[in-house]
């Protein structure tokens, strides 16, 4: 058992309760600062002034809003099934509230005089926790987008549903490059395995595609399909108003930090200061939250900037990239870092010399690029009478459409006068009102 179980496993239930509370304080401010915070960045990225009515320069705008969704008429659609539309925000909401519950978000602290790590529960399963309960939420998304008994929210759910298992088998196959690094499967350990170097740089591959991955994880730009406001008015929550609609709001930024937790832990270190050593003053006490939250923001930022800056995807093309690019990368990825580590201890027991390992990967590695070289390319047939069409279907002028010359101006052709009309003569009977 490792200190941080040790040091859970003597929590008394008061302290237990006040970690509950103190998580769900800490996701709704969260939540609510995140609301305000990506209007005001992404309204200076426009050059635009964002909320600045209310409160102190505008920071209380997003607790308005939500008394305001509070206080909102609740419509529910004639044809929508009653009992599984009023569960579905809670559903989307719950597991987003659960997944935070085995995230190390400091090290060991004193609370009224209890020593514990800031930490609700470590499990030895704490990685798939967080993936199990990413994967429940998005069934709140297709009951909403099924029970609404509308069209476009259940386009928007049945795209939620595609998406999410698609990136959700890229981020497994990136997270268990970090798994073997760490031999555990306990977030706590995780950051304990990185006391030597973060997995940020160590595994750049699998940091790059967990990044990815959660932001089409978390439906957000420019992997906001299931709700894309151009072709389906709003999505799996079209239907949705007043203190429903909130909870999607609520759990939509919820799993957006708990998503960036869970990156921090596996590839930054989680809430440890770095280049310094356990016993430093700033990895003592609560400067493990800081650190912590610090690292959760600048992945928060992230998701600001791709919003600000990428235009969405095509649905084709969101597929694409998570089926044909992130998840063949990362089978290959997970390949490769096994190899090395066999490799490493085959080395470090005696069993291997450096250099028939370097070979062996040198002929590997020219292998493979023969075969990527020599594999011909695949063309599409084309019929050569067809009608070149745009992507909307129209059919295009031809590219070797040569436009004829205009006629050059003849200025010795007179032009034709046409003979002047002869002067009406008026009658004196039409000229007066008398007689002539």
């Amino acid at each position: 058992m490792s200190k941080t179980a040790e040091l859970l496993a003597d929590d008394p239930l008061w302290l237990i309760i006040v970690k509950v509370v103190g998580i769900f304080a800490f996701l709704v401010v969260m939540t609510l600062f995140m609301i305000n915070w990506e209007r005001k960045v992404v309204a200076r990225m426009q050059q635009r002034p964002g909320p600045n009515r209310v409160g102190p320069g505008g920071w209380l705008q997003s607790l308005a809003d939500g008394l305001k969704l509070a206080f909102k008429e609740d419509i529910r659609p004639v044809l929508a099934d009653k009992w599984v539309y009023f569960l579905a925000p809670v559903i989307s909401c719950v597991p987003a509230f659960l997944a935070f519950a085995v995230i190390p978000i400091g090290g060991e602290v004193s609370i009224f005089g209890e020593r514990t790590a800031l930490q609700l529960v470590d499990l030895p399963v704490g990685v798939l926790v967080v993936l199990a309960c990413s994967s429940v939420g998005v069934y709140g998304i297709v009951l909403s987008g099924w029970a609404s008994g509308s069209p476009y929210p259940l386009l928007g759910a049945l795209r939620s549903a595609a998406q999410v298992i698609s990136y959700e088998i890229a981020m497994g196959l990136s997270i268990v490059a970090v798994v073997m690094n760490s031999a555990s499967l306990s977030t706590a350990d995780i950051v304990e395995a990185q006391a030597g170097g973060w997995y940020f740089y160590l595994l750049p591959v699998s940091f790059a595609i967990y990044v990815i991955s959660m932001v089409g994880e978390t439906n957000r730009a420019p992997f906001d399909l299931p709700e894309a406001e151009s072709e389906l008015v709003g999505g799996f929550h079209t239907e949705y108003s007043s203190l429903k609609f909130a909870l999607f709001f609520l759990a939509e930024y919820i799993n957006m930090v708990t998503v960036s937790a869970l990156a921090t832990t596996l590839f930054l270190g989680g809430w440890r200061f770095p280049f310094v050593g356990d016993d430093h003053l700033l990895n003592s006490g609560w400067f493990g939250l800081l650190w912590f939250v610090l690292k959760t923001l600048a992945f928060l930022f992230l998701f600001i900037w791709l919003r600000g800056t990428l235009p969405r995807l095509r649905y084709d093309q969101f597929m694409r990239l998570g089926w044909k690019f992130l998840v063949p990368i990362a089978l290959v990825w997970f390949v490769a870092v096994a190899f090395a580590r066999y490799v490493r201890q085959e080395i470090e027991a005696g069993g291997l010399a450096t250099g028939t390992v370097l070979a062996v990967f040198g002929a590997v590695l020219a292998a493979v690029l023969l075969i990527a070289f020599l594999l011909p390319d695949r063309r599409e047939e084309r019929d050569p009478n067809a009608v070149p069409v745009t992507g909307g279907g129209f059919p295009v002028p031809p590219l070797d459409l040569a436009v004829p010359k205009a006629p050059p101006r003849r200025r010795d052709v007179e032009v034709a006068r046409l003979p002047k009309e002869p002067a009406a003569v008026t009658t004196g009977k039409e000229a007066g009102d008398g007689d002539a």
